[in-house]
């Protein structure tokens, strides 16, 4: 059972980032309005894949809620009704969110998936709640936490809905943003905890724990610096265009070099890490994996600024972030909650 319930939260893990990959997919496309509604997509479960069909036509049947386009404004559907020879203002409501009435495939489409990976999310969060009820008299733990990943992913699916009525708020994208971390730090810690190896008191060096904890530390400043710089480049995208990549960090602000140089620390503290551990033969297999995630994070960042932001080279970037920031935390939990005193193999 316990194997079973682990798994489901390594699922459900998985398509988390999957979802953090899509929507940042969806921000560097500027596909993010691509379904101007929500939950729906123009008012339908599955979206329009031409312009045409959201023009209004005579003896057609129309459902309540479902969406046309009419002189540029989206218009939607007050009740179930068949539309009589000519349009008629009365049977139709002005959306008023907000007045973006656009219609892109390719766009819609994109958006649409990222809706859909959010939806498998949820839908695996919810099983994983599910299974966490058997463990509520032995492990309150593991309930209580699939309990707060279930209200998280609800919370988040109503940061999504305020995004889109915003007509993509920067600021509004990047609070969606911090609370996709927050689910991926209580899964981390779900998966983690829930693992089969038994755990004892811990005799790790402090000198490990200090560093494992810096590390996580200068990520998250790190991470919050760069939504900021995704905010800045957001505004640039919106003046310049999509086109016009080499403009967007031409000039670049301060927080840009600050978040270039402060790099550098972390790839300092997580070296002298991955040094320390070596030097201890002591083994987390895991940080072979945040090396690894680190070094190209750095590589991306680099494509980014001097190859004038390369395609995937943005959503690659932001979810190498996510996952270092998992794998960071997954290495804090076993060096707080492992029993690692038995010298191993090297990394």
């Amino acid at each position: 059972m316990k194997t079973r319930f682990r798994f489901w939260v390594g699922v459900s893990l998985v398509l988390v980032y999957i979802v953090i990959a899509a929507g940042a997919i969806v921000r560097v496309t500027g596909s993010g309005m691509g379904c101007p509604d929500w939950p729906k997509c123009f008012g339908y479960l599955i979206p329009p894949t031409e312009r045409a069909q959201l023009d209004w036509n005579s003896q057609h049947e129309y459902s309540e809620g479902e969406v046309i386009i009419v002189d540029e404004v989206l218009r939607v559907a007050k009740t179930d009704f068949i539309s009589s020879l000519q349009y008629t203002e009365s049977n139709w409501e002005t959306y008023t969110k907000h007045d973006y009435a656009h219609f892109n495939a390719f766009h819609t489409w994109v958006e649409f998936i990222n809706r859909l990976a959010g939806a498998l999310a949820g839908i695996a969060t919810l099983l994983v709640g599910v299974l966490s009820i058997r463990y509520w008299k032995k492990k309150k733990r593991i309930p209580t936490l699939s309990i707060l990943i279930i209200l998280g992913m609800g919370f988040q699916a109503w940061l999504g809905k305020t995004v889109v009525d915003s007509n993509l708020l920067p600021a509004k994208i990047t609070i969606h943003m911090v609370m996709a971390l927050l689910i991926v730090a209580l899964l981390v810690y779900l998966y983690a905890y829930t693992s089969p190896h038994e755990k004892e008191a811990t005799t790790t060096p402090t000198l490990i724990k200090k560093l494992g904890l810096a590390a996580i530390v200068l990520t998250l400043i790190q991470i919050g610096i760069g939504t900021q710089i995704r905010q800045f480049i957001d505004l640039q995208i919106d003046f310049y265009g999509l086109d016009q990549a080499a403009k967007w960090l031409n000039p670049a602000p301060f927080k840009f070099y600050f978040h270039r140089s402060f790099s550098l620390l972390v790839v300092f503290i997580n070296g002298y890490l991955f040094y320390t551990l070596r030097k201890m033969k002591l083994n987390f297999p895991v940080f072979k994996w945040i090396i690894f995630t680190l070094i190209c994070e750095v590589f991306t960042g680099i494509l980014m600024y001097y190859l004038d932001f390369p395609f995937a080279s943005q959503p690659l970037h932001l979810l190498l972030a996510s996952l270092l920031f998992g794998a960071q935390l997954y290495f804090l939990f076993q060096l707080f909650h492992q029993n690692i005193n038995t010298p191993t193999y090297d990394l």
